[in-house]
C-alpha cells in the first residue's frame, strides 16, 4: 500500500511557523508507513538542491503582506523545473499547502497530472479574491479535496471558493513536546514564553506593554523571546528602559532545540493581533503542560478553550494582557490546573491522528494504484492459503 506522494510548499526550512511545522510532521509520518514522500519547496542560498526527501526548486523571497512575511518561490525557468520533477518523479498524488498562493503552488495546480489534494493554512484579506477570484476558480477545481487547518480557514475559502472543504486539524508531536519530570524556577522567578517571527500582526509590542505594566506592579517574572524577523531593532529597543533584564532574546532556536524552551517555561503569550488560522504554537504549550495566555482569535479558539487551558484577552489590550498574566504568575495552582488540562486537550491532536486520515483521502484518492499494488499481495495470500490446504 507504498504511495509516492509529492509535497509542495513555499514555507519549509530554514523557515519557520506552522505551514512548516506541518509538512515536517506530515511527511516524516508518512514515511514511518513505509510511503515515499518528496517535499518540492523553494531553495535557499546555502542549501543543496538535494536532500534526503526534499528537492529545492527556484529561490526564496520574502513578501510582506497581512502583517507577515510570506515566502514565495521565484524562478525564470520555474515552470520548466517543476514539469521535470512531476514528471520524472511518477507520483501517485500531489499535496500542495496553501494552493491559491502565488508562484509555486498555482503553477503545481497547472501542471499536476495526478489527483491533487490541497491544504489552506491562513485567514487573510479578501481582497485578492475579489480581484482575481474568477481567474482562479478553474485552478481551485483542480483541487481533487481541498483541506482547511481550521474551520477559521475554512469559512474564508468557501467564501470565495464554494464547495466542500474538510476540515484536518494541525497536530502536534506529542513525542518532542511533554511536561517535564518538575518544572523549576531556580530563582524563584517565573518565566513567560514567545515562540514566533517577529512580524507585525504578532502582537510583540503589546506583550513588552504589558510586561512593562507588570514591572511597574512589581510582578516578578522573565520572557524569553525565540523567533527573528523585521521588527528585531524596534522591539530590542522596546525592552531597554525599565524593561532592562527582564527580556531575553533567544533568536531562531533549531528545531532540536525548541522543546527545552517550552518545558522551562511557566507561562506561554501569543498576543496576535489578526490573521491566526489555527493555534500550532498553543497546542506545543500545552501538550508541553504550559498554560496560555492568548488574544481571542478565531484560530485560537479552535484550540483553547478560555478558562480551561488559559486565558483570552482581546487584540491590541496590553493592560488586559498584563492582567491575565499576572494571574496565572501570582497563581501556581491555577498553572497547574490548566496546564494539566492542557495536556488532555493537545492528546487529540496527536500527528498520528492527522496521518491516519491523510492516508484515508489519499487512498480514496488513488484507489487503481493501490489497486494495482495490493494485488499482488494478496495473490500471494491465496497462495499461500491453497499451499496450506494442500498440506492439509
Amino acid at each position: 500500500m507504498r504511495l509516492r506522494v509529492a509535497i509542495v510548499t513555499q514555507a519549509y526550512h530554514p523557515t519557520m511557523g506552522g505551514v512548516t511545522e506541518h509538512v515536517d510532521a506530515t511527511s516524516k509520518g508518512l514515511r514511518r508507513r513505509g510511503h515515499e514522500v518528496t517535499v518540492i519547496t523553494s531553495g535557499y542560498r546555502g542549501r543543496p538542491r538535494f536532500e534526503p526527501g526534499t528537492v529545492r526548486i527556484g529561490r526564496n523571497v520574502v513578501v510582506p503582506y497581512n502583517g507577515a512575511q510570506n515566502d514565495m518561490t521565484v524562478g525564470f525557468d520555474l515552470p520548466e523545473q517543476l514539469g521535470a520533477l512531476l514528471a520524472e518523479g511518477r507520483f501517485d498524488l500531489v499535496h500542495v499547502h496553501a494552493p491559491m498562493s502565488p508562484v509555486l503552488p498555482l503553477l503545481t495546480l497547472r501542471l499536476a497530472r495526478v489527483p491533487v489534494v490541497g491544504t489552506f493554512h491562513s485567514v487573510s484579506s479578501d481582497l485578492p479574491y475579489r480581484l482575481f477570484g474568477e481567474l482562479l476558480r478553474p485552478l481551485f477545481r483542480r483541487i481533487d479535496r481541498p483541506l482547511a487547518v481550521s474551520t477559521a480557514a475554512r469559512d474564508y475559502i468557501q467564501r470565495h471558493f464554494p464547495g466542500p472543504v474538510e476540515v484536518l486539524p494541525n497536530g502536534v508531536d506529542l513525542d518532542r513536546f511533554r511536561p517535564p519530570a518538575r518544572r523549576d524556577e531556580t530563582d524563584g522567578v517565573p518565566t513567560i514564553l514567545f515562540v514566533g517571527r517577529f512580524d507585525p500582526r504578532k502582537g510583540l509590542p503589546e506583550l513588552l506593554d504589558a510586561c512593562a505594566i507588570l514591572v511597574r506592579l512589581s510582578v516578578p517574572f522573565r520572557l524569553v523571546v525565540v523567533g527573528d524577523g523585521p521588527l528585531r531593532a524596534q522591539l530590542e529597543r522596546k525592552s531597554r528602559g525599565a524593561l532592562r533584564g527582564h527580556v531575553h532574546f533567544a533568536g531562531r532556536v533549531g528545531h532540536d532545540r525548541l522543546p527545552a524552551y517550552y518545558a522551562a517555561a511557566d507561562v506561554f503569550c501569543s498576543p496576535a493581533r489578526s490573521g491566526e488560522s489555527f493555534g500550532l504554537v498553543l497546542l506545543e504549550a500545552m501538550a508541553s503542560g504550559v498554560p496560555v495566555v492568548a488574544t481571542s482569535l478565531p484560530g485560537y479558539r479552535t484550540v483553547l478553550t478560555p478558562e480551561r487551558e488559559g486565558i483570552m484577552v482581546e487584540p491590541r489590550d496590553a493592560i488586559s494582557l498584563a492582567l491575565a498574566l499576572r494571574r496565572l504568575l501570582e497563581d501556581l495552582t491555577l498553572r497547574t490546573c490548566m496546564g494539566e488540562r492542557g495536556i488532555e486537550t493537545a492528546r487529540r491532536y496527536g500527528w498520528e491522528h492527522i496521518v491516519d486520515r491523510l492516508e484515508e483521502i489519499y487512498a480514496s484518492l488513488v484507489p487503481f494504484q493501490l489497486g494495482r499494488r495490493l494485488a499482488p499481495a494478496r495473490t500471494r495470500e491465496r497462495r499461500a492459503a491453497g499451499l496450506e490446504t494442500a498440506a492439509r
